[in-house]
């Protein structure tokens, strides 16, 4: 990979929210909370995420409330059945429309009418745009969010056209369904909600949120099995601490993620031509 200019280094900083152009919202305590409606066929899955670490935290304190919605019992057939084969043929099942349009409008309101405005509507599909940092952030700003979880061969397409939901794929790999990638995007935008971390800049200074990924972290003892902390971590400098975790940052994301520096490379040169 070519050289990383200073220019990119301080892009790299770990002071985003000194920077322009970043992805960051106002970290002040939001006034409501965040809610989130699962429409799945299997809300058991879920259990323990709205239970247990950060997320099972911050509902217990108010910060993020989770509706799971059973699909199922949006069914009229003895068998509760969700899915059908595929016009055309194939093999696999999908979702028919009937079942979904009913939950979706049973949960958030007649669709075109009295919908509640201001909803975020997310399908997750492997045909969908890539959750990224910035599109977990973007998503932090919402104050609902309904999460459509798929399973088998996928939705009949009228569901995403007639209800206006957007897809999001969490990487390019195929899963049994969309109760999994509905967990990760929970979690990754409940972390960056103000107040739900120990720390209020825990989230700021994470990997992929300058563009890189994060530098190496150290804890006690500062020696185990023959491995040392580095010295700089210990000398109490902050300047020079703060320049080692750029260099380290850096030098990890060129070894791992070499795309990620080349992103930044033409971000960079981008804004030099608008100037």
């Amino acid at each position: 990979y070519k050289p990383v200019s200073l220019s990119t280094v301080r892009r790299a900083g770990l002071r985003p929210a000194r920077r322009a152009g970043t992805f960051f919202f106002p970290t002040s305590r939001r006034a409501m909370a965040v809610r989130f409606d699962i429409i799945t066929i299997f809300p058991g899955m879920f259990s323990s995420v709205v239970s247990e670490s950060i997320v099972g935290r911050a509902v217990k304190s108010g910060l993020v409330e989770i509706n799971r919605v059973d699909l199922r019992d949006f069914t009229e057939d003895k068998h509760r059945s969700v899915d059908d084969r595929p016009y055309g043929g194939g093999p696999g099942m999908v979702f028919k429309p009937e079942p979904v349009f009913d939950a979706v409008e049973n949960v958030l309101g007649e669709v075109g009418s009295s919908a509640e405005p201001g909803i975020r509507k997310i399908i997750l599909t492997p045909q969908g745009r890539r959750l990224d940092q910035p599109l977990m952030r973007e998503l932090s700003g919402e104050s609902r969010i309904a999460l459509l979880c798929g399973h088998y061969e996928g939705f009949d397409h009228r569901i995403v056209e007639g209800l206006g939901f957007e897809e999001v794929s969490i990487g390019d790999y195929v899963l049994s369904g969309g109760e999994l990638p509905a967990m990760v995007l929970i979690d990754g935008i409940v972390r960056l909600l103000p107040g739900a971390l120990g720390h209020p800049e825990s989230s700021e200074q994470e990997s992929f949120e300058n563009g890189v990924l994060d530098f190496p972290q150290y804890t006690r003892p500062p020696e185990y099995r023959g491995m040392k902390v580095p010295e700089v971590l210990l000398s109490g400098n902050h300047a020079e601490i703060e320049q080692w975790r750029h260099e380290r940052a850096l030098e990890r994301t060129r070894a791992s993620r070499g795309d990620l520096l080349e992103k930044l490379e033409l971000q960079e040169t981008g804004q030099e031509l608008d100037n």
